[in-house]
């Protein structure tokens, strides 16, 4: 779904911008069921935790809380390293398209207000 020019009119609450917002929340819970299921993954095989202390692990790691158990081999902790360097990026991208059709309504509805008074 195409976003509005800067010249058009702001979409319709109903159904157009409900709709951009379910696709944009869709997206990012994919994007953070997919991130969870790596680090769960992980930490089950590289640093043998069970299922529960993994996905535990991957979701304290994910929002940035920070790790919960100790990495005891040398591959767990590089993949710990890295997953936690993913998932730094990942929360800020995953959060900027949680909120991107939000601000790019604000800002084209000020846009539209500006235009109007100038005429």
């Amino acid at each position: 779904m195409k976003l509005e020019h800067r010249k058009q009119k702001v979409v319709p609450l109903m159904p157009h911008f409900l709709l951009r917002m379910v696709r944009y929340n869709f997206f990012c819970l994919l994007l953070i069921g997919i991130s969870v299921f790596i680090g769960t993954a992980g930490y089950y095989y590289l640093g043998q935790l069970s299922w529960l202390d993994s996905f535990y692990m991957a979701s304290m790691i994910l929002t940035g809380m920070g790790p919960v158990s100790e990495m005891k081999t040398d591959a767990a902790k590089l993949f710990s390293a890295f997953y936690a360097l993913y998932s730094g990026v990942a929360f800020l991208s995953i959060t900027a398209v949680f909120f991107a059709p939000i601000i790019h309504r604000v800002l084209h509805i000020l846009q539209v207000d500006s235009e109007e008074n100038s005429i």
